[in-house]
């Protein structure tokens, strides 16, 4: 156990020598909890007022996938006011006679809907966040649902527009409620981050706007065109909570709180049949591993990733603010394999 805590102490440190990222927090658990964790480096790299600790807010990035839309599409599929293979037309009315209509919410989560790929919002639709919710449900489809696998924002956006939809509450406060709070995870919430939380927050990108690194603010354009909430991005948390999470779904009879272990099962196994790249609803087999290894992961594009392993009873969580230095993803990705290769044996 102490070799193994030692081996991930040398990978993220030798992660910060390297400026792949500024420092990092990590855990390894199971269903009882943490059992290994660390912090090495510094949020702030031209600061030396402080170093990276276990209690560090993070900029979780596309974990807000996971951490609110998949969480709470789950609860709404196991209340049984979501089906999954039901064209989304049948029971949204914000779709009907559109596009999307012919899309399911399975679809979806499997990254198979074939809505448009990635684009900036704010040049298709402008800053109204009403006119840029019509835009996304009602735009054409990029290819017929079912095509192919193409990883895109638009369906987690589309996702929580749905969620909200079927809870009447807009996504943080469904989230919030339903999810997070149940869970004991008090410190994770969309942003912006007030002022005494943010001082906690470990800065990402330089914003040429306002000539700073953002802190407490989501990097991700989508997310601060909507206010901050919105289900590609925007959602700040702490290893704790991420713990907390991530050991909910190795729990068996966790279906007291949030959603259950149902959800969990029907996620964690391949939903696109021959078409590649593989893919669950929202996790995916770990790069480097296959399904059968039963190790999935998500990536947040700051830095952060969330393995978890039901096969193994085992569950890792990486985050950093590498946004600081770069985009760069390669640097990044040797580190994640090497991490999940240590977490996982």
């Amino acid at each position: 156990m102490a070799l193994l805590h030692d081996q991930i102490t040398q990978l993220i440190s030798e992660g910060t020598r390297k400026h792949v990222f500024p420092g990092a927090v990590w855990a390894i658990g199971d269903a009882s909890g943490i059992l290994h964790s660390g912090a090495c480096g510094r949020p702030d790299p031209a600061t030396s007022e402080w170093r990276m600790r276990l209690d560090t807010v993070f900029d979780v990035a596309s974990l807000t996938k996971i951490l609110a839309v998949w969480a709470c599409i789950g609860a709404l599929w196991e209340d049984r006011v979501l089906p999954l293979d039901d064209p989304l037309a049948i029971f949204w009315p914000e779709v009907t006679g559109h596009p999307l209509g012919q899309v399911t919410a399975r679809h979806l989560l499997a990254h198979t809907a074939g809505v448009p790929l990635r684009a900036n919002l704010k040049n298709l639709y402008g800053t109204d966040p009403q006119a840029v919710r019509n835009g996304v449900l009602h735009e054409e489809l990029h290819r017929p649902p079912g095509e192919a696998v193409d990883y895109t924002d638009r369906a987690a956006l589309i996702l929580g527009y749905l969620a909200e939809y079927l809870s009447g509450r807009p996504l943080d406060q469904f989230a919030r409620q339903r999810i997070w709070q149940p869970l004991g995870m008090g410190s994770t919430r969309f942003g912006p981050l007030p002022s005494e939380v943010a001082a906690r927050c470990a800065p990402t990108e330089f914003d040429e706007d306002t000539g700073i690194h953002l802190k407490g603010v989501a990097h991700d354009f989508s997310a601060r065109l909507l206010n901050g909430v919105c289900g590609i991005a925007g959602v700040f948390s702490v290893l704790d909570d991420l713990a907390l999470f991530q050991r909910h779904l190795l729990v068996p009879d966790n279906c007291r709180v949030g959603f259950g272990s149902a959800w969990v099962a029907e996620s964690l196994q391949i939903h696109t049949g021959g078409l590649t790249p593989a893919r669950g609803l929202f996790w995916y087999p770990a790069p480097g591993t296959s399904p059968e290894e039963d190790i999935y992961v998500h990536y947040g594009f700051t830095g952060t990733g969330m393995w978890i392993s039901p096969k193994q009873g085992r569950w890792a969580v990486l985050l950093t603010n590498k946004l600081y230095y770069s985009r760069a993803r390669e640097p990044l990705m040797t580190v994640r394999n090497a991490f999940r290769a240590l977490a996982f044996g």
